[in-house]
């Protein structure tokens, strides 16, 4: 769920080796809008701890450009917007799901389960290959084939707002400089 189309997976191919260089994982490409005026929206992340600087944002956007200025793959004019992805995130790897256990998220299938295509409920891991989600109105934990999975996204609640501020503090106070 990286990339959507085939389009977008073409993109992903050029886009990870020039993140990985840079130490980021990429969580999604989306390649958006008409012919006219298109939009490559990035969104990428430290390995080591989910979040990314506006510095690393703005590397991996002059990486990325460099590479696309000598492989043109974008016919026309295109717009680049490399960011993070964002405290209600999209859930792009099947370790997102394990990653962001206990919170709550909505699912999109690319098939019928059980008479439906969406889902909302807390992530409760994975199990295998399957996403394993606590949906609403539901007593068992329902399994979820993550490869069925077309679209999934942590949905912005508060607790979801709260650990967003506490890493965000959390962060800050490892940057603040001390003076002796």
């Amino acid at each position: 769920m990286k990339a959507k189309t085939v389009e977008d997976r073409a993109l992903l191919e050029l886009i990870e080796p020039v993140a990985e260089s840079l130490g980021l994982d990429i969580v999604r490409v989306r390649l958006m809008g008409g012919t006219l005026r298109r939009r490559l929206q990035i969104m990428a992340e430290r390995p080591s701890d989910h979040d990314i600087a506006v510095e690393e944002c703005a590397r991996l956007s002059r990486a990325v450009s460099e590479v696309f200025d000598a492989a043109d793959p974008i016919a026309g004019e295109y717009l680049l917007e490399v960011s993070s992805p964002g405290v209600d995130r999209p859930l792009t790897r099947l370790s997102d799901f394990d990653l962001f256990e206990g919170y709550e998220a909505r699912l999109e299938s690319d098939r019928m389960i059980e008479g439906r295509k969406r889902f909302k409920g807390m992530i409760a891991g994975t199990d295998g290959d399957n996403v394993a989600m606590d949906l609403e109105g539901e007593e068992d934990t329902a399994l979820i084939p993550f490869d069925w999975l077309v679209d999934a996204k942590l949905v912005l609640t508060d607790e979801l707002m709260k650990a967003g501020a506490e890493k965000r503090a959390a962060r800050n106070d490892n940057s603040v400089e001390t003076e002796d």
